[in-house]
Parts: structure tokens; sequence; C-alpha cells
């Protein structure tokens, strides 16, 4: 099994580029069993979103302006 270290910088990575199959999983099997990783991605993930949320009224706001 892969250290936490390791599933952490798979799961930044994820949020560049796409993983292997291999990658995935390994990342799948860890976050069952490791609740700390399972939190890291989870938090993560939403960071992500909210970003992207974030961006996207900003460039809805500029369009009105415009």
């Amino acid at each position: 099994m892969r250290s936490c270290r390791d599933i952490t910088a798979l799961v930044s990575q994820g949020l560049d580029m796409k993983l292997s199959l291999g990658e995935r999983l390994a990342i799948g099997v860890h976050v069952m069993m490791c609740s700390r990783c399972r939190n890291f991605q989870s938090q993560t993930q939403f960071i992500r979103k909210a970003a992207h949320r974030y961006t996207e009224q900003l460039q809805q706001q500029l369009d009105k302006k415009s």
C-alpha cells in the first residue's frame, strides 16, 4: 500500500492532470482505509469547486458590466 504522502501527492496531481487507472485505484483503496487522506481528498475537491464557482461568478459580473 502506498504511503499517505504518496496518496496526497496523487490527489494533488489529479487536480491538474488525468491520473492513470492504477493511480486512481491506489487512491480509492487507500482512502477507504485512511480517514486523514479521505478528508484531504474531500477538502481538496471542495476548495477546487469553490474556486471554480467563484471565478464563474466573477466572469458573470464582468460580462454584465460590459
